[in-house]
């Protein structure tokens, strides 16, 4: 079981910048990949960013690249999300999720087994 715990979701206007930080705990020596997920009111959850927990390969999303940044501090068991340049559509509930599959670099939530609670971000115009 791992257990994640995200923080750092709040309100900014366009422009803006945020960091989200997920702390995971619990057995994790079986993750390979961690990802963020985002989901707006009425839409499907997507994904935004993954990286390889041992290589720290990173991948991300076409609509958030050269913005964020996926980073993780594995001393700490920490993954981050620095988001700049945020714009309205950016809004959405935030996940962090943990994946053994080695497909997890696409993001697509079938290959993610464990998730967080979730950080609303919101974007202001």
């Amino acid at each position: 079981q791992v257990q994640l715990v995200e923080s750092g979701g709040g309100s900014v206007q366009a422009g803006g910048s945020l960091r989200l930080s997920c702390a995971a705990s619990g057995y994790t020596g079986s993750t390979i990949y961690m990802g963020w997920f985002r989901q707006a009111p009425g839409k499907e959850r997507e994904g935004v960013a993954s990286i390889a927990t041992r290589s720290g390969k990173t991948y991300y999303a076409d609509s958030v690249k050269g913005r964020f940044t996926i980073s993780q501090d594995n001393a700490k068991n920490t993954l981050y999300l620095q988001m700049n340049s945020l714009k309205p559509e950016d809004t959405a509930m935030y996940y962090c999720a943990a994946s053994s599959s080695l497909a997890g670099y696409r993001l697509n939530t079938e290959d993610y087994k464990y998730w967080g609670q979730g950080t609303q971000v919101t974007v202001s115009s």
